[in-house]
């Protein structure tokens, strides 16, 4: 579960989050190797997407440590900073801005945190938004493409700092239907690419093909931890049985 330095890509140690008196997340222990694929599933409110929030400080947990390649991010120190740029994430709205061009939205990052010039930046960013398939429309503003093209967009951005660790919070959730398997595709090609991957997704499709593992959540805890054959055969708690009766029935 570590690389050749001997750590973890990700480790939850502990993590605890509350919202109030609303405890999102109970004693969360996780570890995830270097190039591991997670696919982390169940029902809304269960704490998913609090606890991928976690994994790049978008949320703060209350209690616990959360550590990037060996790095305690949890303090805010400079250590905790340099450890981030490991990390990238892709959300559910795309968070594109609608005033940049899908090129400018690319180079923005890489430039202002990467330290690149603006021509490397650019060059960097063509060739993910190729990888991803739309590098006909890097010239367009995101108000100007579909919503697939929008999340291939956010995917090409994430990617153009080179992240070695992509995080996914429930990326097609806001897709229409036939618009989830272009942007599933894109992601499915990348997890054969040797990045640590973690999604937050109701695709199961997609996490019976790409994940390594998968983490099925209720009441803020991880209740089953298993290999997808495994956790599609037979789910040990009640809990997923159930969840997954009514997801791949529909």
């Amino acid at each position: 579960m570590t690389d050749a330095s001997g750590h973890a890509a990700v480790s939850l140690r502990q993590v605890d989050k509350y919202y109030g008196a609303y405890h999102a997340l109970r004693s969360i222990d996780l570890e995830i190797a270097p190039r591991e694929r997670i696919v982390i599933c169940g029902p809304s409110g269960s704490g998913k997407s609090t606890l991928i929030r976690c994994m790049n400080r978008l949320e703060v947990p209350d209690s616990g440590a959360v550590l990037i390649e060996g790095t305690r991010i949890t303090d805010a120190s400079r250590e905790a900073v340099a450890a981030l740029r490991a990390v990238g994430m892709v959300f559910q709205q795309f968070n594109l801005f609608p005033h940049k061009t899908v090129l400018e939205n690319c180079t923005l990052a890489p430039v202002l945190l990467g330290g690149l010039s603006l021509p490397e930046a650019e060059a960097r960013a063509i060739s993910y938004l190729d990888k991803v398939r739309i590098g006909d429309q890097a010239g367009k503003y995101p108000g100007q493409l579909s919503g697939g093209q929008q999340q291939r967009a956010a995917i090409a951005r994430a990617l153009a700092m080179e992240p070695r660790i992509l995080l996914f919070d429930e990326p097609t959730s806001a897709l229409d239907p036939e618009m989830i398997k272009e942007v599933l595709d894109v992601m499915t090609s990348l997890a054969g690419e040797g990045r640590t991957m973690v999604c937050v997704t109701h695709e199961m499709g997609f996490a019976r093909e790409a994940a390594d593992r998968m983490l099925f959540m209720d009441q803020g805890q991880i209740i089953e931890d298993a290999r997808p054959a495994d956790f599609f055969a037979a789910p040990k708690s009640e809990r997923a049985r159930t969840f997954l009766e009514q997801i791949l029935s529909h």
